[in-house]
């Protein structure tokens, strides 16, 4: 065998699968309605390929350093205290491509074989893939519709070893769009206090927040932010998904010394031209489009949750935030891959098993997409479960 045994472990990103999968379908003739993918279907804000255009003039071509241009991490250090009250210093700071590639590099630098990772259930399908590559061995909690798909306090205290090196939040949640209140971070931070394990925080979706304020991890005590390690980018609540244009900010210095070592021997710095977009983003030259995004994406959710509560054998909570929503499908059919696969090919219309979130028994629809095909697909999905035999 030509490949090594960790790229034989690896699976493919089912989002990824159950898009690319529709989009064949749809290049064959058929009539397709696709809520698989995570990414707005909205344009890139005018002010940031103005910004791009302008830039592109001036000659920003060149390399930056490795962990970007100085005036992008001033923007995002800016950026963290204004929307965050989070004070990190630009040197605190690596621009990755993507936060997907922020996530990997994280692990990749911290993680040795047989480190554990606790990561909630249900899950981004890639968190586990990624501790599994880096040697590291995924640990779940799981939490469903009935507890607001949030794990406890308690149910993480029960789940750390001396080998916990990691816990991963991401919040709000892809899939199921919970939130958690700084009180329920807080109680994390108490139990984590005077370990030395780290919190990787995700906070990708953080603007798309529908009810109440969104808090971020590092910033409820002083001692989750010497051991938190904050993710964002601009991919989601940016409408910039194709930019690849994502970071990490960081108070522990060995660890970004190592992840900058690690990115000069891959990627170097990310594209200087997105770069140069990035920065009217985070310094909140294109919010008015992110606020008319967010309520437009608010009124879909209203609109599909109504829809999904009323089809016999689905039901779905009202997500707090991200563009998803996560359905309990049991009562219909408990085995999830099979469910999404029977409704690709019978009824045209791509959703994501929930068993590629960890979670059988549930499926996700993306609602970042318009209401005329978010009535159409579901009535196909009524039609589809009321026939399901």
């Amino acid at each position: 065998m030509i490949l090594s045994k960790r790229m034989q472990a690896l699976s493919e990103s089912l989002t990824i699968a159950i898009s690319t999968k529709a989009k064949e379908m749809k290049q064959q003739g058929r009539d397709v309605i696709s809520f698989s993918a995570g990414e707005p279907d909205f344009d890139t804000p005018e002010v940031i390929k103005d910004a791009v255009k302008k830039a592109l003039d001036k000659g920003c071509g060149k390399y930056t350093p490795i962990p970007g241009d100085p005036e992008v991490l001033k923007a995002i250090a800016t950026k963290l205290k204004r929307d965050n009250n989070l004070d990190y210093k630009p040197s605190q700071i690596i621009t990755n491509v993507g936060a997907k590639h922020s996530l990997f590099n994280i692990f990749q630098a911290v993680l040795n074989d047989g480190d554990e990772v606790i990561i909630p259930s249900p899950y981004w399908v890639s968190y586990p893939e990624m501790v599994k590559f880096s040697g590291g061995v995924p640990v779940f909690i799981e939490a469903d519709d009935t507890t607001g798909f949030k794990i406890s306090a308690e149910q993480l205290r029960a789940k750390i070893t001396p080998k916990t090196k990691i816990l991963c939040l991401n919040h709000p949640n892809n899939p199921s769009g919970a939130i958690y209140t700084k009180d329920e971070l807080l109680a994390f931070g108490k139990v984590l206090k005077g370990t030395e394990i780290l919190v990787v925080s995700d906070e990708i979706y953080e603007k798309l927040t529908y009810n109440g304020e969104f808090v971020a991890v590092a910033s409820v005590s002083d001692d989750m932010f010497k051991r938190t390690i904050t993710i964002n980018g601009l991919s989601k609540c940016g409408a910039m998904p194709g930019w690849r244009f994502g970071y990490m900010a960081s108070a522990i210095d060995e660890l970004n010394s190592a992840v900058k070592k690690l990115q000069s021997q891959s990627t170097s710095n990310i594209a200087s031209l997105v770069q140069c977009g990035a920065i009217a983003s985070l310094l909140g030259q294109s919010d008015a489009d992110i606020e008319f995004m967010k309520n437009e994406y608010k009124s879909r959710r209203d609109l599909a949750v109504q829809l999904i509560n009323k089809i016999k054998g689905l039901s779905v909570p009202t997500p707090d935030g991200a563009f998803y929503l996560f359905v309990n499908c049991k009562a219909v059919e408990p085995d999830s891959m099979k469910f999404c696969t029977r409704l690709l090919e019978e009824a045209n219309v791509a959703c994501v098993p929930g068993v590629g979130f960890g979670m059988d028994g549930y499926f996700r629809i993306s609602f970042a997409t318009d209401k005329e095909s978010l009535k159409k697909g579901i009535a196909r999905i009524a039609e589809f479960v009321k026939n399901y035999r």
